[in-house]
């Protein structure tokens, strides 16, 4: 029997830091989340250096920035890096590693070092795969109707979930993580990775958690004074700007009503621990691949770095994080981050090509670069201390944000007095960063961006990712897939 810590790396998709309890937020509920946190160690300021779940899931697997790995855009047919990879790290060093639920790879079955995966990979048949979720669900007789709620991948109307609650995808994913716990290899430590496909849209929560929630106590949408006509906001806008004041009410409780059903459910992961007498042992870990504005700003979704899209939930917590309990930490940290930290607390060795730094140790980050999409939305980031430089090259806008005095980033304070040396260094920060085309953004050490021209508005008729009834599966599927 071995007596190395075991891990219990819980992900989920789309959760915004600032949404727990323990954040300070009013409006949710996270009691699960929340006294884990209070027992172990929550990080602040942790950000998804790209934030969009393929590129997002390539750092925290490998511990690479997005420029080492390769996609800073959504590229759902590039394979992993040739690296190894943190399943595959733990196992090479003695441990069982199993994965359940979404891991957002190419090809969908790539195991990415994990000694198995039972997959939910929300019906992505432009991929080629039929996952472990649809198999089931065919088995209970409702082969191909978990997307008949007719709710989209990526829009934020909602309803019900519209079939026996045992069906839905979170409690699917409990359920087998559940299993797999049960089935430890008594000779090894474990690595378990679960990961929930929710809050992501669609937002389809079950009924019991919708009714835990009245629109009027949720808060509303932060508004700010920069948001303005130009191209660039225009685009950043568009998404969001079909949605009337009711849908976004609407919305918003939805979303809430998703992330409290994960975190009931991880109270189910925690009892099956305690009692298969694993849990004294177990490091328990908390994340998500990024967030999502929903209406902040008038923005939903990602592909952006405000807070509620690139600050993203850190909690490490159990018994073994007791001699840091309570520690609420303050230092920058990023997605390449998590695989060392995991690493070093379990005494094992981290790969040379890991780019992140072990976060319960001294080491620290003097400044984080964030880069997302190319082309019009191109959208780059320095965070420093207690300020944060966004860049968006198509028209040449600069945002700075003091987040000690203005935390909702409702002011950009880049042409205010008394923050030009700051913007200066940070602006330099963010040209050493550049790299590839993005160097075309800069003339005599200087950012000069580009003309976006007038905005031309797009529609897209596949609906966001809208999926329909699968079965049988379709046939002659492009790849169509987009932002899912």
């Amino acid at each position: 029997m071995s007596n190395q810590k075991n891990v219990l790396m819980i992900c989920t998709d789309h959760w915004s830091g600032s949404l727990l309890g323990c954040a300070g937020r009013t409006d949710i509920m996270t009691p699960t989340l929340d006294y884990l946190a209070n027992n172990g160690v929550w990080f602040e300021n942790f950000y998804s250096e790209c934030p969009v779940c393929i590129p997002a899931r390539r750092t925290m697997m490998t511990g690479l920035s997005p420029r080492s790995h390769g996609d800073r855009v959504y590229s759902d047919h590039m394979r992993m890096p040739e690296v190894p990879t943190l399943a595959q790290t733990f196992h090479e060093q003695g441990y069982q590693t199993m994965a359940v639920g979404k891991l957002h790879v190419y090809p969908q079955r790539d195991r990415i070092g994990f000694d198995d995966v039972i997959l939910a990979e929300e019906g992505r048949y432009e991929l080629g795969t039929v996952d472990d979720y649809q198999i089931w669900l065919g088995e209970q007789g409702f082969i191909g109707q978990e997307f008949l709620h007719s709710m989209g991948n990526n829009t934020y109307y909602t309803r019900p979930w519209h079939l026996p609650d045992r069906t839905h995808p979170t409690n699917w994913v409990t359920m087998e993580m559940m299993k797999q716990i049960k089935r430890k290899d008594p000779t090894k430590p474990f690595f378990y990775y679960c990961s929930y496909q929710f809050p992501h849209p669609p937002l389809v929560p079950l009924q019991t958690y919708l009714d835990m929630y009245s629109e009027e106590e949720i808060k509303p949408p932060t508004d700010q004074d920069w948001l303005d006509d130009s191209h660039i906001f225009k685009a950043m806008c568009a998404q969001a700007s079909i949605y009337s004041k009711k849908e976004q009410r609407r919305a918003r409780r939805a979303f809430f009503a998703q992330c409290t059903h994960i975190d009931y459910q991880i109270r189910l992961l925690v009892g099956t621990l305690r009692e298969c007498g694993l849990l004294d042992d177990t490091i328990l870990v908390f994340t998500s691949d990024h967030g999502d504005m929903l209406f902040d700003h008038g923005m939903v979704a990602k592909r952006c770095f405000y807070e509620e899209a690139a600050c993203v939930p850190f909690i490490l917590s159990g018994k073994p994080m007791q001699p840091w309990k309570g520690r609420v930490e303050t230092k920058l940290a990023g997605m390449g981050d998590l695989m060392p930290t995991l690493l070093n607390l379990c005494g094992l060795s981290i790969p040379s090509t890991v780019e992140g730094i072990p976060l319960m140790t001294e080491q620290t980050h003097e400044y984080l670069y964030g880069e997302i999409s190319e082309g019009e939305k191109a959208t780059r980031m320095i965070r420093w201390q207690n300020y944060k430089l966004i860049y968006y090259p198509c028209g040449n806008v600069l945002q700075l944000f003091d987040l000690e005095k203005d935390p909702k980033e409702t002011h950009n304070f880049a042409a205010d007095a008394g923050y030009e040396a700051i913007l200066k260094k940070m602006v330099q920060q963010m040209i050493s960063c550049l790299h590839d085309g993005d160097l075309e953004w800069i003339r005599d050490g200087k950012l000069i961006g580009f003309d976006g021209g007038d905005y031309v508005e797009k529609a897209d008729y596949g609906m966001y990712n809208q999926r329909g009834y699968h079965w049988p599966t379709p046939g002659g599927y492009s790849n169509q897939g987009k932002n899912a």
